[in-house]
């Protein structure tokens, strides 16, 4: 059965920086895109970055330039490290592997929390 688990949020200030990582099983990792979405506190959850099998990355508007996505295929992990962070980056995060259009792969877990204060 597939596993995915999401860690290292927490609480920093307006400009900080965090390393989000995803270590993922029972899933054929190397072969798959994977992506962070971020729920913000009301609002539906988003897709914020993602990285192709081929290491190709995506993000959206409000983080280019401050977050980067990357994969270890041998570890099977996606991490996004954070920089720049700013009060609107707080949510929860959480990693999965999206389909065409706005579907994804697995179900969600548990996500790891990231609050900006300002």
């Amino acid at each position: 059965q597939e596993r995915l688990v999401e860690s290292g949020g927490g609480l920093v200030r307006s400009g900080g920086s965090l390393r989000l990582s995803c270590v993922t099983s029972g899933i054929i990792f190397k072969l798959l895109p994977m992506a962070w979405y971020r729920q913000a506190p009301g609002e539906e959850r988003k897709l914020v970055a993602q990285i192709a099998s081929s290491g190709i990355t995506n993000y959206t508007d409000s983080v280019k330039g401050r977050f980067t996505i990357s994969r270890d295929n041998a570890r099977t992990t996606v991490y996004l490290q954070m920089n720049s962070l700013q009060p609107e980056d707080t949510g929860i995060y959480y990693c999965n592997s999206p389909l065409s259009g706005s579907g994804t792969r697995y179900r969600w877990r548990q996500g790891t929390q990231v609050t900006v204060s300002s």
